[in-house]
């Protein structure tokens, strides 16, 4: 019996792959234009980086997390987000000492957790994000959303919802933890297991519960925007209107919290309205983490950001009908025949492709019509064809597909035909 893919993971297969090919040279290309620079972290860290830097009382933490022990008895963690693990490349490398601040940092890579496979998510996925370390602007929390609703639209998408919430300095924080302590505690046994024990450690995770959402108290639980100190409302109002000036729309939702235990004043989420695309309708998360770098070792620094991940990005372009850029077709096709001519057709080939100039040939001995027809198939524009006699004479037939137009033309003149006609069609 065959071995199948596990669970929760899929095969990118070519046809496909080039649709994450484009989103991820137009997600790189967004963050050039804003000024953000690559970075790449290891696929496993330390396990306490997650425990100290997401939060355990998180669902990620408590339940998704693909951990192991290494040889060395050390418990070593896959990544199952991107954010705790370029703050600590941040501690390690000591980025905060370097004069241009803030450090300005997206990432592209492979995530994991533990959970149930659906449409769009997956136990093994690709995740975008960026970071702005070292900065108490709220106009860089503007920035960053607008950075991501940029980049949607960018690639097509249309039917966008922006929603925002402030959770408030650490004072803030508190106030609201404590009227939500005094709120769910006469009736916590009406939930869940998870939200019990998140009544003393967490209680604004409760609010983040799926299987309790429904629950009457959930809508009428104390609101954030009620408990915002003078400086927490100020902060909220500066970045609402640098999204104003920006022409972010958006809406603010009290309720929002993101699952994460490091954040603190702006949160929000972008989320598809098209129809079709699913119950779940966030895209995006994100927000302000200003305990973060602190928690695992650095310097008191404050940071805001946002992941996404591409599976759902491509289902949402999907479910508005967006096309993805083709480009299956290749410049040159060779076809050789005879001994001598299929030896020689190697060297073209290679002599080709050094030239830039995209080529194939047959490797299956296949007669003349049918290499004719693959060279159909791959779409080639051109095809040099020759036979022992042809090189003989030193010359090879090359033909322009579309048009059949057809011309003679010297053996080691063959390249730069080609690649004339090539920049001929780019003027």
């Amino acid at each position: 019996m065959a071995i199948q893919i596990p669970r929760g993971t899929q095969d990118i297969l070519p046809g496909t792959v080039e649709k994450w090919q484009y989103i991820e040279a137009k997600a790189k290309e967004i963050c050039e234009i804003y000024n953000y620079k690559e970075i790449r972290t290891p696929i496993f860290e330390s396990t306490e980086l997650f425990f100290r830097g997401v939060g355990d009382t998180t669902d990620v933490v408590q339940k998704e997390m693909y951990t192991f022990e290494d040889r060395g008895g050390r418990s070593l963690t896959l990544r199952p987000e991107g954010t705790a693990s370029v703050a600590r490349s941040y501690v390690n490398n000591k980025m905060f000492g370097s004069p241009n601040q803030p450090t300005k940092l997206f990432y592209i890579g492979q995530m994991f957790r533990y959970e149930r496979p659906q449409a769009g998510r997956f136990r093994q996925f690709v995740q975008f994000g960026i970071e702005a370390l070292g900065s108490n602007d709220p106009s860089i929390d503007a920035e960053v959303i607008a950075l991501a609703v940029d980049l949607y639209q960018s690639l097509g998408l249309k039917n966008l919802k922006v929603v925002i919430n402030s959770l408030g300095d650490q004072e803030s924080r508190q106030a609201h933890r404590d009227a939500l302590i005094n709120h769910f505690q006469p009736r916590i046994n009406e939930f869940c297991g998870d939200c019990q024990s998140r009544l003393e450690k967490n209680p604004l995770r409760i609010l983040d519960c799926k299987k309790d959402r429904e629950h009457e108290l959930m809508s009428t639980a104390p609101s954030i925007l009620a408990y915002l100190n003078g400086d927490s409302k100020a902060y909220f109002d500066k970045v609402i209107g640098y999204l104003e000036v920006m022409g972010v729309n958006y809406e603010i939702d009290p309720n929002l919290v993101r699952g994460l235990d490091y954040y603190f004043h702006t949160a929000f989420e972008i989320m598809s309205t098209s129809e079709g695309f699913g119950a779940i309708t966030t895209l995006c998360g994100g927000g302000r983490y200003n305990g973060l770098v602190q928690e695992i070792g650095g310097p008191e620094t404050p940071g805001i950001g946002f992941a996404l991940s591409i599976e759902r990005l491509i289902s949402a372009m999907e479910a508005e009908n967006v096309e993805f850029p083709k480009e299956d077709s290749i410049d040159c096709f060779v076809i050789a025949l005879g001994e001598k001519a299929k030896d020689t057709a190697v060297k073209l080939l290679f002599d080709l492709r050094k030239a830039g100039i995209v080529s194939e040939k047959d490797y299956q001995d296949k007669k003349l019509k049918a290499q004719f027809k693959a060279a159909d198939r791959l779409q080639a524009k051109y095809t040099v064809v020759f036979g022992d006699d042809e090189l003989d004479k030193g010359v090879v037939s090359i033909k322009e597909m579309e048009t059949g137009e057809q011309q003679e033309v010297p053996f080691e003149n063959a390249v730069a035909y080609i690649s004339e006609k090539k920049s001929e069609e780019r003027s």
